[in-house]
């Protein structure tokens, strides 16, 4: 069997990053019962200068990958991990896709301007905590410029950030719709114990793609210093935090749980 190891940006072994693709890229591997290793590593060494990576390990060879969407992927090919999505009707793989889409594409951009933009000191002595403080200064101002130029040629940058937050709470209400419809469902169900089993983001009994990138995006933005004003959104919505509570405590008793 291939041992994974999966590089993080950060030790902090018991403990969520701020990174929503991390916890996206683990919650995939524990929905499958996976076992892995987690290590710190750097976008410097990670192969498309990004986190996560994954280091696998065989007998006789090892290979690393970047993009968690890629690493998945890649997994699924080599039938180490289940395809989630395989039994699903054609229309709620592309309500899935649109999912993901909604967050990686759009709620993402608008987490970066709030973290890189909006509380910029908060952000940077996180993200780049292992550099010395005059380096650190140097590389800060260097990622700063790079996410502005980024956020204005995708689009994000160009809104003001109070309509930035519209957008935000926008792409929040919509996943918390779906949830509280899906939870809603899953409370007709009579045994108590099943209503206390996690609910998953299409209303189906399993997880599929989809659940992976909403528990990253919410457990992110429930831990993340750097987006005070997501965090408080979080807070209006009781289904998102119980949606992600419950998978907490199946697939991840072992990490501190985030505060509320």
């Amino acid at each position: 069997m291939s041992n994974l190891t999966i590089y993080r940006g950060w030790l902090e072994p018991g403990r969520y990053v701020w990174s929503p693709f991390v916890t996206k890229l683990e919650a995939r591997l524990r929905f499958a019962n996976i076992p892995y290793k987690t290590a710190a590593g750097s976008v410097k060494t990670g192969p498309r200068g990004k986190i996560p990576y994954v280091e696998i390990t065989d007998v006789d060879a090892s290979s690393s990958i970047g993009d968690s969407t890629l690493i998945i992927k890649h997994l699924v090919e080599r039938d180490i991990l289940p395809d989630l999505n395989s039994s699903l009707p054609p229309s709620d793989k592309a309500h899935d896709l649109a999912l993901r889409a909604l967050l990686e594409d759009k709620a993402y951009f608008y987490n970066g301007h709030e973290r890189w933009i909006e509380n910029y000191y908060t952000m940077r002595d996180h993200v780049l905590s292992a550099i010395p403080y005059p380096i650190r200064i140097l590389v800060g101002n260097i990622a700063y410029r790079g996410t502005v130029r980024t956020l204005h040629g995708q689009g994000t940058g160009r809104y003001t950030a109070d309509e930035i937050r519209l957008f935000r709470r926008e792409v929040w209400e919509a996943v918390n719709d779906l949830l509280v419809a899906s939870k809603a469902k899953r409370s007709t169900t009579p045994s108590s114990s099943d209503r206390e089993r996690p609910f998953w983001i299409l209303g189906g009994e399993e997880p599929t793609e989809a659940d992976t990138t909403v528990y990253g995006f919410v457990v992110s933005s429930l831990i993340c210093d750097a987006g005070p004003r997501t965090r408080e959104l979080m807070m209006e919505f009781p289904a998102i935090r119980e949606y992600a509570r419950r998978i907490h405590d199946v697939y991840f008793p072992e990490y501190e749980v985030w505060s509320e």
